[in-house]
């Protein structure tokens, strides 16, 4: 991995040579399948190396999961389903609330193995394993306030009553760049919902989520929790084509949602997407401009710049562009890059392997190459590890690959507007819909432009805060379906009306 001539001096902070592990061979989960309550060896020998991406190393081996792999997790969670269906909401919310306690008891476990498999810093890995853990409890309080319309007789002499019911066995298929948090996101709605599942988490960072199965085993019932390690192409495409999987749940890339979406297509299942980003952040000339920067520093790098909600697109008012443009490289140029040992500072680490490593990379030669300036960063550091430096891009024309394609890395383009109407019209100019945000000191300004955004989340003066009480999603190609909130419960029930004849 070399530097790029006009790379901005980023250094990667190195542990020290006496900087004990992150993790140890004790602290792994077990490398195998985990199913029916117990932990399986794969169908094949077939294994997949566990790498960490800030040295390089393989730190694991996961089987590589097949359609028998597949087909026995799912008669596992079709065995258990009626059981974990019949319990009442006061049981299953206890249930949950043992696993939050579970997961808090081993947060400092979670957060190496985490950092270990995915380089994030710790303050990003404890974050993740925080929410995690707020996530099930919500989600334990929220299954026991569950409303719907009121019973009553809406024809003459029949009784209309409402149900909720789990739909039954629910296909998770979940992402690398957040791998416990997303497997939350998704576990705990489905579980307090009534459902049970089969996860396959990501290939390149399964070690989280089945070190969730580990430390839950003797919570849960056999069979309500099952995890296949593998491929998308084998494990993902068999758990969403399979005929007793009754939806599948997707957080990933939009190549990966299409996927899955026509393979569901031939069992008519329900299918909950969650896609990719390209967030715009439009910045109006009276915005507070050092709050925006700030802000930018944690909502455009954070977790390396590795999420869907990043503020990565930047559409500033020309009129403040060259202030706001200097405030923002001061804040960019200041970011502490390392490995997660080497410091508790560190806020970049690596993307996740160095396949992504060159994509992130092609992006910026690309836009180097048709005249795109960077202000900062502006390529790869030497590894080992798979480092990029946080990238400022400026001078980005409309319609510029860099501005319309997720690049998913530490890289924030910026634009610029002369009017509202040009502001609202390119930051919805992408295919994407998942978040957006408006920076104002105009109170009818920012409602009004966050009304005409095409996004499911659009912050006003801030970017990238989340609450588990509070729906996340998106329209367009960032697919359907919500995670958090009691959306979530919804999207993993049906609702049945039971009506009664009542005449005498």
């Amino acid at each position: 991995m070399t530097t790029g001539a006009d790379l901005t001096t980023a250094t990667v902070r190195r542990a020290a040579d006496a900087t004990p592990p992150l993790i140890t061979e004790a602290d792994l989960p077990p490398a195998g399948h985990f199913v029916d309550g117990k932990f399986l060896g794969g169908s094949a020998e077939r294994v997949i190396d566990v790498i960490d991406p800030s040295t390089e190393d393989v730190i694991a081996h996961t089987p590589a999961g097949t359609s028998e792999d597949i087909d026995r997790a799912v008669a596992a969670a079709v065995a258990a389903k009626s059981h974990w269906a019949r319990l009442v909401p006061k049981d299953r919310s206890e249930l949950l609330h043992a696993i939050a306690d579970r997961l808090a008891a081993d947060t400092e476990l979670l957060s190496r193995l985490e950092s270990a498999n995915t380089g994030k810093p710790f303050a990003v890995s404890r974050d993740d394993v925080d929410m995690t853990i707020d996530t099930f409890r919500f989600m334990a309080g929220a299954l026991r306030a569950t409303t719907s319309m009121a019973a009553g007789d809406y024809a003459e002499n029949h009784l209309s009553v409402i149900l909720r019911e789990p739909l039954g066995v629910i296909g998770v298929i979940t992402p690398w760049n957040y791998p416990l948090l997303m497997a939350a996101w998704k576990i705990a709605p489905i579980l307090a919902a009534g459902n049970t599942l089969v996860i396959k988490p990501s290939e390149q960072t399964p070690l989280t989520t089945l070190k969730f199965a580990e430390l839950v085993a003797d919570l849960l019932p056999p069979g309500v929790v099952n995890v296949v390690t593998g491929y998308g192409a084998a494990a993902g495409a068999r758990l969403a084509e399979h005929p007793d999987v009754d939806m599948i749940a997707l957080t990933g890339s939009v190549p990966s949602g299409r996927a899955v979406a026509r393979s569901a297509a031939e069992t008519l299942k329900r299918v909950h997407l969650e896609l990719g980003g390209k967030a715009p952040v439009v910045i109006f000339p009276d915005a507070d401009l050092a709050a925006a920067a700030s802000a930018l520093r944690v909502a455009g790098f954070w977790n390396s710049g590795q999420e869907c909600g990043a503020a990565c697109r930047v559409l500033v008012h020309v009129s403040v562009a060259e202030q706001f443009v200097e405030l923002l490289v001061g804040e960019v140029r200041s970011l502490v890059i390392g490995e997660p040992t080497a410091g508790e500072d560190i806020e970049v680490g690596p993307m996740v392997s160095k396949a992504h490593f060159e994509r992130v990379t092609g992006y910026v030669e690309r836009a180097k190459a048709d005249g795109v300036r960077v202000a900062t960063g502006g390529g790869g550091i030497d590894g080992p590890g798979y480092f990029v430096a946080p990238t400022v891009l400026v001078d980005v024309p409309e319609g510029a690959e860099a501005a319309r394609e997720e690049i998913f890395g530490p890289v924030v383009t910026v634009e610029t507007f002369t009017d509202e109407e040009e502001a609202v019209r390119r930051a919805n100019d992408v295919p994407f819909g998942l978040a957006a945000s408006v920076w104002t000191e105009n109170a009818r300004r920012s409602h009004d432009v966050a009304a005409r955004l095409d996004f499911g989340t659009v912050w006003g003066n801030s970017h990238l805060v989340l609450a588990a009480e509070v729906p996340w999603g998106g329209f367009k190609g960032s697919g359907y379906g919500r995670d958090l909130s009691v959306y979530a419960l919804d999207d993993y029930s049906r609702t049945k009306h039971v009506m009664h004849n009542h005449a005498r």
